[in-house]
């Protein structure tokens, strides 16, 4: 049986020949493969949780308000520097190319609707504020290209890649480069925790410090909700926050997330799978902690620079199996969100649901496309007239997954105001004005071309065949 030892030895010297990485690239890979074989794992002592106050998980609404002047706004602004996560495509939709670049809303992309928020606040303040996008090597070249039709926008935009690591062969622990596989299949990127230390290599850190900026806003950049919130910066720059991470209540549909706790005397991501097995129960059954990261993170720019030059962010290992061409392979990364620990005066704030609206699947898109929500200079704003707090969950079939096939089975999208659930699955097509409302389920017999008739108004219906639209 090989050794740790050995099998870090044998890596280091096939890792050493990968010519496609920088030495940076290469130290952080072996640095983190090294701590993943020690079995370094932060075991929580149950004991030692203790709920957070209000003074660790800020109420929002506990915030002060925002300063009047607009030359004391600008001042905020000009501290700040927006970062989106753009590593990720949009395969699961069915899309090619960067997910930032799926559209959204009249004909609006993501990246579109980030441009035009942060534009408008340029110009209503005199600032400057710049937007960073973290990209991949999956989603660079191409980002590259789409970033060029903003260059006569009032927005500076500065691009960087978060680090390449060679996927690890399960069997033997070396990398898969180095095995022949020297297409992208070989490489991965390693989570969005790497956003710290690729910003200090990529020499941006340095650059942003040098012009003032003080605070990094890091978001999704499929969350619609994670705009810019000037009582959240004001706050943090008042109380010399190093870190701040949203929280937001759960509701039934959130299932991902970590909940914060104070832990000997600092704060931290607890993430469901660090909960002891005989604790579960009790966990979930209280309160406070019954809320989860947005992953909108606000972190102080010195901050970073201080830790990631200390090699102080050592946040937990997450193990990602996978298969290429037959072969297991595992990729380790961490989470920005996990860093929390490591920040002195580290925050949560929890927010209002309306700053956490992700699109993760083409049942988003329907929320987002529909009357539940209208469109203001770039913001995603909720309709008022909608009585109940929280938006329908929707459950689509496979046969909408596609970003086009979703988009070609409706000739536009349905009023849903008033709708709590909709389920559905099999050959279905939706006519225009179309309206729903309550408890919905429509689901196609086998064989069976299911067809809603323009103007169609259901209630509270289960629809499996045609005599069920009559």
């Amino acid at each position: 049986m090989t050794t740790a030892t050995e099998k870090l030895s044998a890596l280091k010297s096939a890792v050493a020949g990968l010519n496609e990485i920088s030495e940076s690239e290469k130290n952080g890979f072996i640095s983190l493969v090294s701590r993943y074989l020690s079995g370094e794992a932060q075991h929580v002592e149950w004991s030692k949780i203790q709920t957070p106050t209000d003074e660790v998980v800020v109420p929002y609404d506990t915030l002060a308000p925002t300063p009047d002047g607009s030359s004391d706004v600008k001042n905020l602004l000009d501290k700040l520097v927006v970062l989106k996560l753009n590593g990720g495509l949009g395969t699961t939709m069915g899309c090619t190319g960067p997910k930032s670049v799926i559209e959204v809303r009249d004909g609006l992309t993501f990246l579109d609707l980030i441009v035009i928020q942060i534009e408008n606040l340029n110009s209503k303040y005199g600032s400057n504020v710049p937007l960073l996008l973290m990209n991949s090597f999956n989603t660079h070249d191409d980002t590259q290209k789409i970033v060029e039709k903003y260059q006569n926008s009032n927005i500076e935009i500065h691009t960087f890649n978060q680090s390449q690591y060679p996927r690890l062969v399960a069997e033997d622990f070396l990398p898969l480069p180095s095995k022949g596989h020297t297409d992208k299949d070989g490489w991965y990127p390693p989570g969005h925790g790497d956003v710290f230390p690729s910003l200090l290599n990529s020499g941006k850190l340095d650059a942003l410090l040098s012009q003032g900026k003080e605070y990094v806003f890091v978001a999704n950049s499929d969350n619609l909700g994670a705009i810019v919130d000037l009582k959240i910066l004001n706050h943090l720059i008042q109380n010399k926050n190093e870190y701040c991470m949203e929280v937001t209540p759960k509701t039934l549909a959130d299932v991902k997330g970590g909940t914060l706790i104070s832990y000997e005397g600092r704060v931290q991501l607890l993430e469901i799978a660090q909960v002891p097995d005989e604790h579960v129960n009790e966990f979930k059954s209280i309160e406070k902690f019954k809320i989860f990261n947005t992953n909108n993170l606000w972190v102080n720019l010195n901050a970073v620079k201080r830790l990631v030059e200390a090699d102080a962010l050592k946040m937990e290992i997450i193990p990602n199996p996978k298969e290429v061409d037959g072969i297991k392979v595992l990729q380790l990364e961490t989470a920005a969100g996990a860093a929390i620990r490591f920040f002195d005066k580290a925050i949560g704030i929890n927010v209002p649901r309306s700053r956490f609206l992700p699109v993760k699947a083409t049942s988003d898109l329907l929320l987002v496309q529909s009357d539940l929500y209208t469109l203001e200079d770039g913001f995603v704003i909720r309709n008022k007239a909608r009585a109940n707090p929280e938006n329908p969950s929707i459950e689509l079939g496979p046969e909408f997954k596609k970003v086009s096939n979703f988009l070609g089975r409706f000739k536009s999208i349905p009023s849903i105001v008033e709708l709590d659930s909709l389920k559905v699955a099999g050959d279905v097509w939706f006519g225009a004005g179309v309206i729903l409302k309550g408890k919905i389920s429509i689901v196609a017999n086998p064989g069976v071309k299911l067809e809603v008739p323009d103007g169609a108004v259901i209630s509270d219906k289960e629809i499996n065949g045609p005599e069920d639209l009559l």
